[in-house]
């Protein structure tokens, strides 16, 4: 059979008429709009650097967290997921807290239980989809979209442990660099503190998410945001009455910071980039690029390939059928070598049995040869004592005798 060839050439034709097949993108928004959406934000940052305080105010609500101590000996990840709506559309928001994060005296592996758990999550995904029985429409999606690294703003540059974090995370993950209650700085040194910090992320090859550009209706906006990168927030539970209208802001004793004002802080771009324009982007860039890496490896790791030693395209059935046979092979030399160390201590445990067999029949010989001499000494005893008690009744009969004769001769004279 002529195998077909694809043209690369696609002849574009002229409708004569409306044939309806324009109706697709409201078909997949009305059946987007019937599924929901998930959206997962991790929070890395130092204990009190306002993490559940920024994320009460980009979604407006309060999601309740408590405050985490400082005393914990190791870093843990706490998620907890909820169920937002807005107008029809449903979201299923995972907020996942990093707690003791910076707070141990050794921070070598402070990073070591958010790459974890960012691994486990894409494994827990991988193992649903290599299922024979998948149900990923059903299955709720835990990889993380979006890692928010919260900067202490002392203006002085990243610490050792963000750059160490950022840089473990950075395939793992989208980041976006923020420097967490901003109202502490100046906005000279604002300015100042976020040229340092896009320098020492260059310096060490640190990887942020960039807003995408390629779609021209959100291309300048996001080139415009791309320059805003590390964005400078503050975030407030508190609602202040300014004219007729309670704003989101943090009282002080010389003014107000008001948390929606742009020349305040960057709240309002962060709000914008992560919920209201690139939040699809996040979700995509997580499955195709980060997820797509990790399953990459892992499948590495089983030892599934797309090319032989030849170059030549590889099925994932052939790799599995060679690896079972191969698995199979392994397992019956392991059972030949079983078998034969068993025949071998099988013949070490005979021949130990006979060499006992042995010594018991020798003992049992030795015994018996005894018992035969003991039998042969009492026989000659006993036949000896026979022999002396014959002989002394002979002795006793003719001594009697002898009396008799002896007390008649006397009677006689």
């Amino acid at each position: 059979m002529q195998a077909f060839k694809h043209e690369s050439h696609l002849r574009n034709l002229k409708l004569s008429g409306h044939v309806g097949f324009d109706s697709l993108p409201d078909q997949l928004v009305n059946k987007s709009v019937q599924n929901g959406f998930v959206f997962n934000i991790l929070c890395v940052g130092e204990t009190g650097l306002g993490k559940s305080t920024l994320m009460d105010s980009l979604f407006n609500t309060n999601f309740e967290a408590t405050p985490s101590p400082h005393s914990l000996p190791m870093v843990k990840l706490k998620a907890q997921t909820y169920e937002l709506q807005e107008s029809n559309v449903r979201l299923k928001l995972t907020i996942c807290d990093t707690i003791g994060y910076g707070d141990q005296i050794n921070k070598d592996d402070s990073f070591k239980a958010v790459v974890d758990h960012l691994d486990a999550q894409f494994e827990a995904y991988l193992q649903e989809e290599l299922k024979i029985k998948r149900s990923l429409s059903m299955y709720h999606d835990s990889r993380i979209h979006i890692c928010l690294y919260f900067i202490c703003p002392t203006g002085h540059g990243l610490k050792s442990l963000d750059l160490v974090c950022m840089k473990k995370l950075d395939t793992k993950v989208n980041i976006i660099p923020i420097i967490a209650k901003a109202d502490t700085i100046s906005k000279t040194e604002l300015q100042k503190f976020k040229a340092k910090i896009n320098e020492e992320l260059q310096a060490n090859g640190v990887q942020v998410y960039h807003f995408p550009t390629d779609d021209e209706t959100v291309q300048d906006i996001n080139n415009s945001m791309n320059a805003h990168v590390p964005f400078a927030v503050v975030g407030s539970t508190e609602f202040i009455k300014l004219g007729s209208k309670m704003i989101r802001a943090r009282q002080y004793p010389w003014g107000i910071v008001q948390v929606e004002n742009e020349a305040h802080c960057d709240f309002v771009k962060l709000r914008e980039m992560l919920i209201r324009t690139n939040m699809e982007d996040m979700r995509e860039k997580t499955h195709t690029r980060h997820y797509e890496l990790y399953r990459q490896k892992r499948l590495e790791q089983m030892g599934f390939t797309d090319v032989d030693s030849e170059n030549k395209p590889v099925s994932f059935q052939q790799t599995f059928e060679a690896k079972r046979t191969n698995h199979v092979a392994e397992l019956q030399a392991k059972e030949d070598e079983v078998r034969q160390m068993f025949v071998v201590r099988v013949k070490e445990k005979e021949s130990e049995l006979k060499e006992s067999e042995k010594e018991l029949h020798a003992k049992f010989e030795k015994l018996k040869k005894d018992h035969a001499e003991d039998k042969r000494k009492l026989e000659e005893a006993r036949k000896k004592l026979e022999e002396e008690f014959v002989e002394f009744n002979r002795r006793k009969s003719q001594l009697a005798t002898s009396h008799t004769l002896t007390l008649g001769k006397n009677k006689k004279k």
